[in-house]
């Protein structure tokens, strides 16, 4: 993990931001070791419990892309496409 926080809304319960954060290192792990495909998929479903909105859900991923580099759009998208082990490749 590198040294920036997660975007979090703070009107978030414990669990919800517990649930979005999970979904953040989970994203990096996509991108610095890998993840099976199928978990990742798992936490980004229980992400958008927390976050419904696609704009919402576009605003917040823009905003983790432009501190770590990684999209979450392309994760999930690939996450999608891939049986098995997802390694995403930065940038």
């Amino acid at each position: 993990m590198r040294d920036y926080q997660y975007p979090l809304d703070l009107d978030w319960t414990t669990e919800e931001m517990v649930a979005v954060m999970k979904l953040w290192d989970q994203l990096e792990q996509a991108y610095e070791k890998g993840i099976n495909a199928t978990d990742f998929l798992t936490t980004y479903q229980a992400f958008k419990k927390v976050v419904p909105s696609i704009g919402e859900e576009r605003r917040l991923g823009r905003e983790f892309e432009n501190l770590s580099g990684y999209s979450l759009y392309q994760t999930v998208k690939t996450a999608k496409e891939t049986q098995g082990r997802l390694k995403m490749n930065a940038k």
